[in-house]
């Protein structure tokens, strides 16, 4: 009898451990990415809306079963974009296992290029800066580097101004590499036939009047002002011109300036701060914005909708880009998965690789297709010029590729 109920113990603990690794298999993998970047802090403004992006997607790949059983989790931290937080926020997430990267500033990029390299480790920053692809194999960028983007801005301007000669154009730039990074692009794009005058570049301090600059600026017969930075110093730059009464109503208006600026100085934010003083501010990006109407619009609207963000998070170009990032980095998973491929940062790089032709891929985040190659590691190409009408940025035209971008 004793020996019977020990027998039936075994047997119920063997059944136990099988029904155990059955939910085990069941529960499928856990892949391990992460994040760092400024939740708070300097351009919090951008990063706060990107952080709650990155989350969304996540949660909906694993909410839908996009992966089957397999799930994602996306470590994020708060950096207050301090290189040094970022770096040790990386050296912890390569303890927990991560197979993909995703980064945030341009100095925290350019710093941890090496150790991007040693660990071979694919990584997508929320910097479009072309330097972090300089003596770099594993860094993506997600659309048009600054650099492309401020020379789509300047083919712009020489293909719609008016009065003839050759158009005069200033630059208004960050104080950083981030900031600087497109002017020796632009200035080669020059040399190489853009017919554009480059008559002075502004870096620009934490002055509250720009008055001097701007008058400056017209003494000079300046037309046209393409700016590299952020929202705020654009938002006081467009309010002083306003005051002013300079700012041009029409497309290089005589004796007036048109402001135009690349990705991070515009979106609903900078109408936000600027007022009627963002009227007829051009802009461009690689993302869809969801004052236009379209499938982004829809999906973007319904995924903040299903994990409850705020309108003001919910309309940010730069909860788009959040999105976006971590759509590739699930794409990337998938076709792995389809190919029977165990999934580590190695065979994610090769998917990243393969990612061009007809293995481009569509994501409704964005005006264009996302491609990489060995030689190409910028995604997006393609970029949409907006300007702000009646308060609201529209698109202006078709999506373009600049040709002096190569």
């Amino acid at each position: 009898m004793k020996n019977r109920k020990m027998m039936t113990v075994k047997i119920l603990l063997s059944l136990f451990v099988v029904f155990a690794f059955a939910l085990q298999a069941q529960a499928g993998e856990t892949y391990k990415l992460a994040l760092s970047l400024a939740i708070t802090g300097p351009t919090s403004d951008a990063g706060n809306p990107y952080s709650k992006g990155v989350e969304d997607y996540f949660k909906y790949v694993n909410d839908m079963g996009l992966l089957g059983d397999d799930k994602i989790e996306c470590t994020i931290r708060d950096d207050q974009y301090k290189t040094s937080v970022t770096q040790r926020n990386f050296e912890d997430f390569l303890d927990m296992g991560i197979v993909f990267y995703l980064n945030y500033s341009t100095g925290s990029t350019m710093a941890m290029k090496k150790d991007f390299e040693e660990e071979k480790m694919p990584v997508l920053p929320a910097s479009f800066h072309a330097g972090n692809l300089v003596d770099s194999n594993y860094i993506f960028l997600p659309i048009a580097s600054y650099s492309a983007q401020a020379i789509g801005l300047a083919e712009y301007v020489v293909n719609h101004h008016a009065g003839g000669g050759t158009p005069k154009i200033a630059m208004y730039l960050h104080p950083s590499a981030f900031g600087r990074g497109p002017l020796a692009d632009v200035k080669k794009a020059i040399a190489a036939g853009l017919k554009v005058d480059l008559v002075e570049v502004v870096e620009h301090a934490k002055d509250l009047d720009n008055t001097a600059t701007l008058k400056r600026l017209l003494s000079k017969g300046v037309q046209y002002v393409i700016s590299q930075t952020i929202q705020s110093p654009v938002a006081t730059l467009l309010k002083d011109a306003s005051r002013l009464g300079i700012t041009a109503k029409s497309f290089g208006e005589k004796g007036k300036l048109t402001f135009l600026g690349c990705h991070y100085t515009g979106g609903s934010d900078l109408v936000a701060l600027a007022g009627a003083a963002a009227e007829g501010f051009h802009w461009t990006t690689s993302y869809t914005i969801t004052s236009e109407p379209g499938p982004g619009t829809d999906a973007q609207m319904a995924l903040a909708k299903k994990y409850g963000r705020d309108m003001k998070a919910a309309s940010s170009h730069n909860y788009a880009n959040g999105v976006m990032v971590a759509q590739v980095a699930a794409e990337a998973i998938l076709r792995a998965k389809a190919k029977g491929k165990k999934i580590t940062k190695e065979t994610l790089y090769e998917e990243m690789l393969g990612m061009n032709g007809i293995n481009a891929f569509y994501p409704v985040t964005t005006v264009g297709p996302v491609t990489y190659s060995k030689t190409d590691k910028a995604g997006v190409d393609t970029l949409q010029l907006y300007v702000v009408k009646d308060g609201t940025f529209r698109s202006v035209g078709a999506p373009f590729i600049p040709e002096f971008a190569k």
